[in-house]
């Protein structure tokens, strides 16, 4: 038997090495940062998500042969919700209670994003949304990196209701059937009030997601622009849907001269990915492919050279996803952890060049400061830029035209922290 002597030397060697043994196998958990992707690659939203997919492992994969982030590689997780907005909160709980990822980036329609967000709130995720929404949102655990509304369809309308866009007295507001079209529809139609548009000079009309029975609902839009004053459609149409609604408008025989169609949901891509070039129709976002700037050379070529030149069309979500990938890169480096309070923390503020040719910054309300502009499809079914913001335009969470948003301020940052508030009066202090 041994001594008691000789097991107290014993036990602290071997409890040093079960320290070890634990914390190398701690480390060895970590050998990878964990990156949640979440976006449809089946279904009816496949046609708009898949890329964005793709822009994030392209993303991963640069950042990766840069050395990873605190000397750590990126490794993707992948999951296909497959357009079921409850799948999508299935596989966001997957993503950060079990996959244990670092971020996620994902979501395409508010639908999605709606589902998902009490799942990163109840168990701290952090969600980029890169793609343009209706505002009336703010959460700790979203950064919204696409358009709200006074940044796309505030100035689309105001666009089409100056000389330059056609003096347009008369709107068909046309949307996909779920929470975006309907609220943005509830902000334009308040924002057309104020602007003295009468309410028979306003039409809505919703269509469910995938829908591509189009011909009476184009007959309806022909017949209400046929009433003497300049007529325009504000589509937020999504999805595949658009492919069928583009192919009537082009065998119906409307000109884009007469009544325009300004989309706030679809862009080159999903155009030509289906051979529709709806020549001289609109559509309003924060970035085309057709920017002359030095970073959009770069980011235009990494896209094609990532698909080995297979595909170089590039759209505005790929680059929201861009800017959004890169801030959180910065903030994680700048707080030398992935740890999501303190990523969050360190991201306000964060700012990058973007391929817009603009210094975007995000903001304490969690949205970015970006340009607007204005593209029209030409001939080779590409977007040219018709007009633009002389600077970027700040988001508002909460729109001025609704009351009860009016009164509403969003943020995050210390001693705030507050994503729908009443704003502050010198009466409520």
């Amino acid at each position: 038997m041994k001594s008691t002597s000789t097991l107290r030397g014993v036990m602290p060697r071997l409890f040093g090495l079960w320290l070890v043994l634990v914390v190398s196998a701690a480390h060895a958990g970590e050998d990878t940062i964990k990156i949640g992707i979440l976006h449809s690659l089946s279904g009816t939203m496949a046609i708009s998500e898949s890329v964005l997919k793709d822009t994030v492992l392209m993303l991963i994969a640069d950042q990766n042969r840069k050395g990873g982030l605190l000397g750590r590689k990126l490794e993707p997780v992948i999951v296909d919700p497959a357009s079921d907005w409850d799948a999508f909160a299935k596989e966001a709980r997957e993503l950060l209670s079990k996959q244990k990822v670092a971020v996620v980036f994902g979501c395409w329609t508010s639908a999605s994003r709606k589902s998902v967000l009490p799942v990163f709130e109840q168990l701290n995720g952090l969600l980029f949304y890169p793609v343009q929404y209706e505002g009336e949102e703010s959460s700790r655990n979203i950064f919204y990196m696409g358009a709200a509304p006074n940044q796309q369809a505030i100035p689309a309308v105001r666009y089409l209701m100056s000389k330059e866009g056609g003096e347009v007295r008369r709107w068909v507001l046309l949307g996909t059937d779920y929470v975006y079209p309907r609220t943005t529809n509830r902000i334009l139609s308040a924002y057309l009030s104020a602007e003295r548009v009468s309410p028979d000079d306003i039409t809505t009309i919703y269509t469910p997601f995938g829908h591509s029975e189009w011909q009476e609902i184009v007959e309806r839009i022909k017949a209400f622009g046929s009433e003497g004053k300049k007529t325009a459609v504000i589509s937020t149409v999504n999805g595949d849907a658009n492919t069928y609604f583009y192919r009537e408008l082009e065998a119906q025989q409307v000109d884009a001269n007469a009544i325009p169609v300004m989309a706030l949901s679809i862009g080159q891509r999903e155009l030509l990915g289906e051979d529709i070039a709806p020549v001289g129709h609109l559509a309003a976002w924060n970035y085309f492919q057709s920017i002359n700037s030095a970073e959009n050379e770069v980011f235009v070529k990494m896209w094609a050279d990532f698909n080995e030149q297979r595909d170089k069309i590039t759209n505005d979500p790929m680059e929201a996803t861009f800017i959004g990938f890169r801030m959180w890169a910065q903030a994680v480096v700048q707080a030398g952890t992935t740890d999501v309070d303190a990523v969050r923390q360190a991201m306000y503020g964060q700012r990058i060049k973007a391929p817009s040719g603009f210094e975007v910054v995000m903001n304490t309300n969690h949205h970015l400061s970006k340009p607007v502009m204005i593209g029209k499809i030409n001939s080779s079914g590409t977007f040219d830029v018709v007009w633009q913001s002389i600077n970027p335009v700040r988001a508002d969470a909460w729109s001025k035209y609704i009351p009860d948003s009016a009164k509403r301020t969003a943020d995050w940052s210390f001693p705030w922290v507050c994503g729908g508030c009443i704003e502050p009066t010198f009466k409520n202090w």
